[in-house]
């Protein structure tokens, strides 16, 4: 039988009032379901947010012999009775936890199989470093029809290594094989995101010893065992400054829960250049608001501490009611902005171009990517009964953002991509004054 899909109904035009909390964020607590793997007794993670990426690492660590319970948010990972070192094909295909594992199973296993990767569509994402990296501590690795085969004849070897570019991923691999490897590890230009300094904490709660220096280099002794621990999942700051957004382009007011403010870096300088303000309530909760007329602006995603990539789309929302001409750089990915032709579809005005409209070194420099957005504003968004398909996970939450600002219903379909990241949507911004519901798509007229 075909699952049923699914869709969301928002009727909008009027500002978003209320208060939410942040889910645990995705991008630390996959992560953190994966390091669980490396310790020699069970790890408790508290606060896993329900969302689809979880539940697809669950079901892989499962796969493979570990022992997973979910109760309420918490999960125990006991990887004592794993027994298997090739993740199974099925898992191909929806998100990019198997390439962690590869490595991570490495010190466990001495070979190990995991399929082809998965994810959203928003541009090249290559397993290059991690590959190199898993030879550069001793591996082999294969190239299969089904994924990649990693092989080692002794334990892996601490080492040197510096990435080409600080990718969060490549830097999370690093990290798991430096940990239990014998000797000294370095990663020079590594990622330095609040979620790769959380993922240093466990580790280290493990038993593992790691540095951190000024600048992107990270040195780490590697120890012969690590134990498990109790690890708290942190807010999600990508969810929080999309509720900020949110705020910002409903002229709202939106008070955010569970997050630290000091995880949105940047972000909080561009809010209130374009007109947005915010008050600190508590050490884990901030108001939102629009504090003036928004203004327009120039933002150029990056590396932490930069702009993030993943708080682009929501921002450009905003942007649409901004007085005047804004520009985004997208720096990051070389293919995020499919998300702007159903944008236009509401009533915004942008437009893409393939040159840096910027000022940050690019790698898509003279490569033909429409890699740069050019927003004017302000535009009244319509819905007119629109329906719009969410072409991945990031972009979702700004096309919710977009239906709450348009007057009208709109309808949003391809809702299990949003749902891989975000948990309880519906019901936690119901809980605010925004008209929207989840309903078959069968219902659709």
């Amino acid at each position: 039988m075909a699952q049923q899909e699914w869709a969301y109904r928002i009727h909008g035009g009027e500002p978003v009032v209320g208060q939410i909390s942040c889910l645990g964020a995705k991008n630390f607590a996959t992560k953190a379901m994966v390091a669980a793997l490396l310790a020699d007794s069970p790890t408790e993670l508290v606060n896993c947010p329900p969302i689809g990426d979880v539940a697809i690492t669950r079901d892989m660590l499962v796969a493979i012999g570990a022992s997973v319970d979910d109760e309420a948010g918490r999960l125990r990972i006991d990887p004592g009775d794993m027994r298997s070192s090739s993740v199974p094909i099925p898992d191909s295909g929806s998100n990019r936890i198997p390439i962690l594992l590869l490595g991570t199973l490495l010190h466990r296993f001495a070979e190990v199989s995991v399929p082809v990767l998965g994810g959203c569509r928003i541009g090249e994402r290559p397993v290059d470093f991690h590959l190199a990296a898993i030879e550069q501590f001793g591996g082999q690795v294969t190239t299969t029809r089904e994924g990649y085969l990693a092989r080692r004849t002794r334990r892996l070897r601490g080492t040197t290594i510096t990435l080409p570019y600080p990718s969060v991923g490549a830097t999370e691999t690093c990290l798991f094989l430096g940990v239990l490897a014998q000797g000294r590890t370095v990663i020079a230009n590594a990622a330095i995101e609040p979620e790769i300094i959380e993922l240093i904490t466990m580790l280290r709660a493990m038993g593992a010893v790691i540095f951190t220096s000024a600048g992107r280099e990270i040195r780490i002794e590697g120890v012969e065992r690590l134990n498990g621990t109790r690890m708290p999942i942190l807010g999600d700051r990508i969810e929080a400054a999309s509720w900020a957004c949110l705020a910002g382009a409903s002229d709202g007011e939106i008070t955010v829960h569970g997050i630290n403010p000091n995880n949105l870096g940047n972000f909080l300088a561009y809010f209130q250049q374009v007109g947005g303000g915010f008050e600190l309530i508590d050490a884990e909760t901030v108001r939102f608001f629009r504090r003036t007329r928004l203004s327009p602006a120039v933002v150029e995603t990056d590396v932490y501490p930069g702009f993030s990539t993943d708080w682009q789309q929501p921002f450009a929302i905003m942007l649409t009611q901004a007085h005047g001409i804004s520009i985004i750089h997208e720096t990051v990915y070389e293919n995020r902005f499919g998300y702007l032709a159903a944008l236009n579809q509401l009533g915004a005005n942008t437009q893409l171009t393939t040159h840096c409209l910027g000022g940050l070194p690019c790698r898509y420099r003279d490569k033909n990517h429409e890699h740069s957005a050019i927003i004017v504003g302000p535009t009244p968004l319509r819905a007119d009964g629109n329906v719009i398909t969410i072409p991945d996970l990031r972009a979702g939450l700004a096309y919710i953002i977009a239906a709450a600002i348009a007057r009208g219903t709109s309808i949003i379909r391809g809702v299990h991509l949003l749902e891989r990241g975000y948990g309880n949507v519906v019901p936690r911004l119901a809980l605010m004054n925004l008209q929207i519901e989840r309903i078959p798509c069968g219902s659709i007229l």
